[in-house]
């Protein structure tokens, strides 16, 4: 799985880094779509039903409640920081510009709260169905990688 990973002259990660996110939330592949439609660099999409999170350092809890951007070398990102390094690893000043004002004070703080209330609502929205909700994590479990 952490094969193929690269990092090109400018820095940022190519190809190789990978969106993890909940294959079962018609709402997350709806959102998925419009990204790799709307985005210019090709986006390394994959359900967390499908990959060894061991591999990866998340865990289940992690990847039901928010997507998650891996690549090697680097904690792995959840949430609103997850979607910021996607957009940082675009070519377009643009969009690296965006993904770099979500990822800094006071704009990350609303992209937090913002990230948070979507994915606690996102079996409300266009496209979300009752497989998007997410489940209360247990009592006594903790997270790992950064969020």
């Amino acid at each position: 799985m952490t094969a193929g990973y690269s990092r090109g002259d400018d820095g940022r990660m190519g190809q190789s880094a990978v969106l993890v996110y909940d294959g079962d939330c018609a709402f997350c592949q709806r959102c998925i779509d419009v990204g790799t439609r709307v985005l210019p660099q090709p986006i390394r999409c994959e359900p967390f039903q499908f990959l060894d999170l061991d591999a990866l350092g998340l865990t289940a809890q992690q990847v039901t409640e928010s997507i998650w951007w891996v690549q090697p070398s680097v904690p792995a990102r959840g949430g609103h920081r997850a979607v910021a390094a996607l957009l940082r690893a675009q070519n377009p000043w643009w969009w690296r510009t965006l993904g770099w004002v979500i990822d800094h004070p006071p704009v990350s703080f609303a992209a937090g709260w913002i990230y948070a209330w979507v994915a606690r609502n996102r079996h409300r929205l266009p496209g979300g169905t009752a497989q998007c909700r997410v489940q209360p994590p247990p009592a006594g479990r903790h997270a790992r990688a950064e969020s």
